[in-house]
């Protein structure tokens, strides 16, 4: 991996990972294993939480990019994650907006400061 670099992996609705896939992201690693997966109706939580914390395992993965919605549903799996790398970001998708008070990184980051902390 020296001298590759890391990936971005993606947890997403089938317009978002496919957004990311056309913009050149999709990699699959020795073990012929993908940095994506497409949550469709139909895919558990179960293999949602699996998927992330394969993720979470991988040493190529840096950043871990997750619809909010789909965070919502694995929620005690991403509070639980506390090492800075892979960083895990929500995302916005199409149907479902994004609301800055059930990121868990923002809500981590207003623990750190103060109001004074800014003036």
């Amino acid at each position: 991996m020296a001298g590759r670099g890391k990936l971005i992996a993606v947890i997403g609705d089938e317009d978002t990972v496919t957004g990311f896939l056309l913009g050149g992201i999709g990699e699959l690693n020795k073990n012929r294993k993908p940095n994506f997966l497409v949550v469709e109706k139909d895919t558990s939580i179960t293999e949602i939480e699996e998927t992330f914390k394969s993720f979470l395992a991988r040493n190529d993965i840096a950043i871990i990019l997750i619809n909010q919605f789909i965070a919502e549903m694995i929620r005690h799996a991403i509070d639980a994650h506390m090492e800075s790398i892979p960083a895990v970001l929500e995302i916005p998708s199409k149907e479902h907006p994004y609301d800055a008070s059930k990121d868990s990184i923002l809500r981590r980051a207003k623990g750190m400061f103060s109001a004074e902390d800014f003036r």
